[in-house]
């Protein structure tokens, strides 16, 4: 089963933070359990309403998203440098002038 069927945002609970099955206990809670040092059982037995498949529903939501936020990054960085390297281009072409400014760095 795919996380996508077990976690939920809606924008009126919790902030719209993703949350397991429409409950009120958001990825970012367990995230925090685990982190914290509790094991799946300890999480089971504290929250009977959660299940082994939420918990690795909220791991699996987790890396998905850091996969994503390091290809927008990559994405990002690659678009701020063909758009420098665009500019110095036409900077030396005559057709566009580049001001500099020293206390300011891209990279």
């Amino acid at each position: 089963m795919s996380y996508h069927d077990l976690i939920t945002i809606e924008p009126d609970k919790r902030g719209g933070k993703p949350c397991i099955r429409r409950m009120r206990i958001t990825v970012y809670d367990v995230l925090g359990w685990l982190a914290a040092g509790m094991s799946h059982a300890e999480i089971l037995e504290d929250f009977p309403e959660l299940t082994e498949q939420d918990i690795l529903a909220c791991l699996e939501f987790a890396a998905d998203r850091e996969h994503r936020l390091v290809a927008m990054e990559v994405l990002l960085e690659i678009t701020i440098r063909s758009s420098c390297h665009l500019e110095c281009l036409l900077a030396r072409t005559g057709k566009l002038r580049i001001q500099i400014l020293q206390s300011v760095r891209l990279f």
